[in-house]
């Protein structure tokens, strides 16, 4: 069974470089062979600051940005954010695009792929593990951190030297099995077992 793994762009901003990133991850992805990898941009989703009435675990979405938003990360078996860090900090469309959710997000393993300066975004990455553990997505320890990016940047591609592609190589296997031990707790899974 092939899972399929959102590989979620956090960043909104023009002059963003978080595609780029992504693209390329997931192309390794794909090439690992053990996920079906789905590029998901939130800044094609439009979402605007948090503006559901009601509150996210009751899934009684009122706009359509959410219902897509929704659809799309429910589809998803794992996630890997491509983050920059800002002010050591994730970037605020991220905080708010998983914040629009609830249970969508329940028992499903995160990876993180982030890029800054000299710590490679990691700051970033440990101020999203406590909002990702409020909906029940399990940030693994292992992750791709790129420091000082822009000497990776040539002409427009990431060309990661091999530390990044090993540790990708380490996500992608962790997450697999991850994924597979927290698919049995998903209420789809207890559905189908009865």
């Amino acid at each position: 069974m092939t899972y399929r793994l959102n590989i979620i762009v956090g960043s909104t901003r023009p002059g963003r470089v978080g595609p780029i990133f992504a693209r390329w991850f997931a192309d390794f992805a794909r090439e690992h062979g053990k996920f079906e990898p789905v590029l998901v941009d939130i800044a094609e989703f439009d979402l605007p600051l948090f503006d559901e009435p009601k509150h996210p675990r009751l899934g009684q979405y009122e706009n359509a940005h959410t219902k897509r938003w929704s659809q799309t990360i429910a589809e998803g078996d794992a996630f890997v954010f491509v983050t920059p860090e800002y002010n050591y900090f994730i970037p605020a469309p991220l905080v708010n695009a998983i914040t629009y959710l609830s249970t969508e997000w329940n028992y499903k393993p995160a990876g993180f792929l982030s890029y800054g300066g000299v710590s490679g975004g990691l700051r970033a990455v440990e101020s999203a593990k406590p909002l990702l553990n409020t909906v029940k997505v399990v940030p693994i320890p292992e992750g791709v951190p790129v420091p000082g990016y822009p000497q990776l940047l040539v002409d427009g591609e990431f060309r990661p030297n091999e530390l990044i592609t090993t540790g990708a190589t380490t996500m992608l296997d962790e997450l697999h099995r991850w994924t597979g031990a927290l698919k049995a707790l998903r209420p789809e899974a207890a559905v189908a077992a009865a």
